[in-house]
């Protein structure tokens, strides 16, 4: 197949003495015209931040050079766009935890899907969390009605038709609109402590999915993922029943995938599950090959050896450890942590370890 002509600027790239092409913006004195207009602009090479500013610049002024053809060019700079907007308004309000609300957006208002959204939502709010929602009707709406307009998110979507924003976050500086779904999905899952989904249609079963597979492979952090319905309903469990008949049976997943997600009964045994999720267990980052779970309390010595003889499978080398804060991390310093050297694989027997630590310190509710 012909290769689709680019639309640059039509100037040719110069050349190295080896050859090979090079670009204006490789020049070192390009290079400090960049950094002097990030100092000018606020940024400060000499930190990592501000390194990391300037390789957004200096990719950006590579695509000059780069032949992309227009439409390619409006992609990079909506999808970027649309990040940094997201990411500023979500900043502007980080005391919370959140809570994203996955579900149809047909669903009326006196069915029991709404009406479990609705109870769950208002249950979460009263504990101090915020829900995230795709600022829809159905679900959606129900999930933004329980929590309140101050104590929502929207991230809308534009559609050629269905999607509209409801009346409860319409209007709301907290309403985000997007063009990607790819830039929406990213949000919900990166500014979520938990997900909860009720039954819903494609839309659903994607952003269910995909906050599945992110967290199967590592590409996520853990987070509870909860699936809820009205009462009567058996939707989750026709789901879950051709999760475990075709795909765990087909060895298109690991028996410990099943530990990802959680079916829950009523809206209280869904607020209950996420609760008792940070009960001990406070957060969890990588520092090089090593998984640090930050505590709320730490755990006793010989919860420690247990921890290390039933998890063994997902350490790669030494010992499960409780210790202090690595030198690398900067944020929850006085936390005492369980770190050990991660295979980076198993993720569900990991939620299993994040089950097991809540267990032994205890089940008393967290601070929201």
């Amino acid at each position: 197949m012909a290769k689709k002509p680019g639309k640059g600027n039509g100037k040719a790239k110069s050349t190295s003495t080896t050859g090979k092409p090079t670009r204006a913006v490789d020049r070192p004195e390009v290079r400090a015209q960049v950094d002097a207009l990030l100092a000018t602009c606020g940024a400060d090479v000499g930190t990592r931040d501000g390194r990391l500013v300037r390789d957004l610049v200096i990719t950006s002024l590579k695509l000059p050079t780069d032949g992309r053809h227009t439409g390619e060019l409006k992609m990079l700079t909506a999808s970027l766009k649309e990040f940094r907007h997201a990411m500023r308004v979500f900043g502007e309000h980080p005391e919370s935890r959140r809570v994203s609300i996955f579900g149809s957006a047909r669903t009326p208002e006196h069915h029991g899907d709404y009406a479990a959204a609705l109870d769950f939502a208002e249950l979460m709010a009263a504990l101090g969390w915020v829900s995230i929602t795709g600022a829809g009707d159905g679900i959606m709406k129900a999930g933004q009605e329980g929590t309140g307009p101050d104590a929502s998110f929207g991230l809308a979507i534009r559609l050629p038709f269905e999607q509209s924003t409801n009346e409860v976050i319409a209007g709301d500086p907290k309403l985000i609109t997007f063009k990607y779904f790819f830039t929406r999905k990213t949000m919900f899952l990166s500014q979520s402590h938990a997900v909860v989904a009720l039954p819903g249609g494609f839309g659903t079963q994607d952003e269910l999915m995909e906050s599945l597979t992110l967290i199967q492979t590592g590409k996520s952090v853990m987070v509870p993922v909860v699936l809820l319905a009205g009462t009567g309903s058996n939707y989750w469990q026709r789901w879950d029943r051709y999760v475990r008949d075709e795909l765990l049976a087909g060895d298109f997943i690991s028996p410990e995938d099943t530990n990802l997600y959680y079916l829950a009964d009523t809206p209280t045994a869904a607020a209950e599950h996420i609760i008792a999720f940070y009960s001990t267990y406070h957060s969890s980052r990588y520092v090089g090959d090593d998984f640090v779970i930050r505590l709320r309390r730490p755990l006793r010595p010989h919860q420690i050896d247990a921890l290390d003889d039933e998890f063994a499978p997902l350490v790669a080398e030494g010992r499960i450890t409780q210790r202090e804060a690595y030198p690398a991390e900067g944020e929850y310093l006085d936390l005492p942590r369980v770190a050990f050297t991660h295979t980076r694989r198993q993720q569900g027997l990991v939620r299993v370890l994040i089950d097991r630590i809540n267990e032994y310190g205890g089940a008393a509710t967290p601070t929201p």
